[in-house]
């Protein structure tokens, strides 16, 4: 499962290089086609929203059963490809900036949008590109992106520097291991061509062990984790305790 702001929106720099760019641009005219090549992250997303109204409302301290959870809250969405959970972050009342690396992902995110009469302000840039706007963001997203950057530190330190102090991160990604390898890489791309082949690079592929060192080592602790599980037989996703393929995970400032 993949988002698109994974390379940089200036060519040959940033977080992630130029083939991931070309890799999504070729496919973000499909962003809301449901059973299209982002199938899987149409099913994936009601999943993923429901952890993060959960993880703001615990850490915000509010009521996740309110119609606009979100309201007075400015969200960041790095990597928010055509907007799937844009949209949702900004429908429950949330002020969301989405940013991608692709030019015609967001494109496509900005039409959509404008089509569901919602505001969202969308624009082609990488998180060091938004450390320059002087904005500061209470939630920051990166949902199935950090396995498509070049550098996790680079990535998180830019991230630290336009997080609230009290701000919550939640990151989605993928575990390396053997029975991601066979399921989200094999089995997804080259036997159920749910995602064309070459979408995913196995090796960079994210351990919850690596993802807690390069996050403590910028200033971050996970607060929460939770694996995410397919169920093919109903296509339907689901948290749990299996890290093991996907996992979803809530981060905040470490304790000084």
């Amino acid at each position: 499962m993949t988002s698109a702001a994974k390379g940089s929106a200036v060519p040959g720099g940033g977080t992630a290089s130029d083939d991931e760019i070309a890799r999504f641009d070729a496919m973000a005219e499909a962003w809301w086609d449901p059973v299209g090549k982002f199938r899987p992250l149409h099913e994936l997303n009601p999943v993923r929203f429901d952890f993060i109204r959960g993880a703001v409302a615990r850490h915000r301290a509010v009521d996740a059963a309110a119609a606009l959870p979100f309201t007075g809250l400015r969200c960041l969405d790095l990597g928010c490809g055509g907007g799937l959970i844009a949209e949702e972050m900004a429908k429950h009342g949330a002020t969301v900036t989405g940013v991608d690396a692709s030019q015609v992902a967001i494109r496509v995110a900005r039409a959509h949008a404008e089509r569901e009469g919602l505001t969202i302000d969308y624009r082609c840039a990488l998180p060091e590109d938004v450390v320059g706007w002087g904005v500061r963001y209470d939630v920051v997203l990166a949902l199935e992106v950090i396995e498509h950057v070049q550098s996790l530190d680079l990535f998180f330190e830019a991230v630290g520097q336009i997080l609230t102090p009290d701000g919550l991160l939640v990151v989605a990604t993928l575990n390396r291991t053997l029975s991601s390898l066979a399921l989200a890489k094999i089995g997804a791309e080259y036997i159920l061509r749910w995602l064309p082949a070459g979408t995913h690079d196995w090796r960079k592929f994210v351990r919850p062990s690596e993802l807690a060192r390069v996050l403590r080592r910028q200033g971050f602790e996970v607060a929460e984790i939770r694996g995410l599980q397919y169920q093919p037989l109903l296509h339907r996703w689901s948290l749990g305790s299996d890290l093991m393929v996907n996992y979803i995970a809530a981060v905040v400032r470490a304790a000084t």
